[in-house]
């Protein structure tokens, strides 16, 4: 529904609907792994800061959904220009 959304609070990489599931994503994207996996960057406070973009998200938009969820996309770029996914449901 939404890609690079900029709201006051911050930006939501993605805003999609999965039948009825309002998912908000971050994704995190690494050449290496020298400072972790892509995932480990997503930590409490940015998961808190997540959530408070949701909440700013759905008092502005009035998308029709049941459920609410923050999922992680974490993306590995290899040197050889393939990317391995992995896709985190739910981590909060």
């Amino acid at each position: 529904m939404e890609r690079n959304l900029r709201l006051r609070q911050g930006e939501l990489d993605i805003v999609a609907l999965a039948h009825t599931t309002l998912v908000f994503v971050e994704v995190k994207t690494r050449r290496s792994f020298v400072t972790g996996v892509p995932q480990a960057a997503v930590t409490p406070n940015k998961l808190r800061r997540l959530r408070r973009l949701a909440g700013e998200y759905l008092m502005e938009h009035s998308t029709p959904h049941r459920d609410v969820r923050i999922d992680v996309v974490a993306v590995h770029a290899h040197l050889d220009g393939t990317f391995s996914l992995e896709h985190l449901e739910a981590v909060s």
